[in-house]
């Protein structure tokens, strides 16, 4: 049994199967709705029902409120049609956005790497030739085993290798997902994943030099979108400045310095910001804004900023960003929400950041 949702203003008619959720439904139709946590956690998905009936599901009272259930608002990521529905949904064009439509895989780890003592590179190869199409800067999302649940993971290489994806995953003290991955995973594995996911990517339209800002397994976006530009031989400016605690952390390290010999127009900027006093480290020592805004002489103007890593980074990259006078209109960061950062308070000043 299916039923017809019309996304308005869009004028789209699709087919939802019973049982499935409006986001599901809308991405694998090619149909990008603004979201975040998936989980029913942080509103970002809040879409208008205009005619039409569904079941809210485990739609979290925090996000949506019962005089919001009431005035007709719901959650797409866990909203189910219970009759043929019209919904009105806030979206943003964006001429740089593919809007690929999110398809199910079946691949084998075909290899598995540590990284840094806490990261491990995890490769898995498509099965049947299949290719995963993504924008770098995209993610999978991977389900787990003994009721682990659904895990989501940027990918690490650029699309033209879209046959063999890399995942690079940092382990999490006490995180039941990485911890089987780290400890479990085996080469050899079948895993199945959906994708692709998400909403960043460069903005290459702009054609204006890119500033990749990144922490530990945060690398993993920046990595794709750097060595997509390159493989695309774009000629505007690369900066990437990159942050781990210490040199054994500091993972990709050779294969950057590499890039930087070989193109000019890519610049490397390693941090270090807890690495021993007399170790023979001669990067730079402190965190990745610091070292953005040394690099940059505090004068960010005419980038678009990409920012990638810990949550505590981001905000100090974006008060960064903005004192070197660069604004939310060219700073792009990816975000997974949980229940607990979903109901932190955020700033009503900013629509993305």
């Amino acid at each position: 049994m299916s039923y017809e949702l019309t996304i308005e203003p869009l004028g789209r008619t699709i087919e939802v199967e019973d049982g499935q959720t409006i986001l599901d439904a809308s991405l694998r139709a090619g149909i990008y709705l603004p979201h975040a946590c998936g989980q029913g956690y942080c509103a970002t998905c809040k879409i208008s029902i205009t005619d039409g009936e569904v079941d809210h599901a485990n739609a979290s009272n925090f996000a949506l409120m019962d005089y919001e259930r009431e005035e007709g608002k719901t959650l797409a990521c866990c909203a189910r049609l219970e009759a043929d529905t019209v919904i009105e949904v806030d979206i943003d064009i964006d001429e740089d956005a593919r809007n690929l439509p999110v398809k199910d895989y079946q691949g084998t780890v075909s290899r598995i790497e540590n990284l840094t003592p806490t990261i491990k590179g995890i490769w898995i190869k498509l099965d049947d030739g299949e290719v995963l199409d993504f924008q770098a800067g995209q993610y999978i999302n991977l389900p787990l085993p003994n009721d682990i649940g659904i895990r989501a993971f940027s990918l690490a290489n650029p699309p033209s290798t879209g046959n063999e994806i890399e995942l690079n995953i940092r382990i999490v003290p006490g995180g039941a997902g990485t911890t089987w991955i780290h400890k479990e995973l085996k080469v050899g594995d079948t895993l199945h994943f959906t994708g692709p996911y998400g909403r960043f990517f460069v903005h290459k339209s702009a054609n204006v030099p890119s500033l990749f800002m990144a922490g530990g397994s945060g690398l993993s976006s920046p990595r794709s979108m750097i060595l997509d530009l390159l493989d695309e031989g774009s000629t505007q400016p690369i900066t990437l400045v990159y942050g781990a605690r210490n040199q054994t952390e500091l993972y990709y390290h050779q294969e950057f310095l590499a890039l930087a010999e070989k193109h000019p127009q890519f610049t490397y900027v390693p941090a270090l910001s807890d690495e021993p006093a007399d170790s023979n480290w001669t990067g730079f020592r402190g965190y990745v804004h610091d070292a953005a805004k040394a690099h940059f002489d505090n004068d960010f103007r005419g980038q678009k900023a990409y920012l990638c890593g810990p949550p505590i980074m981001i905000e100090s990259c974006i008060t960064t960003l903005m004192q070197g006078r660069l604004f939310e209109r060219d700073i792009y960061t990816e975000k997974f929400f949980s229940a607990a950062d979903a109901q932190q308070v955020r700033s009503p000043l900013f629509k993305r950041v």
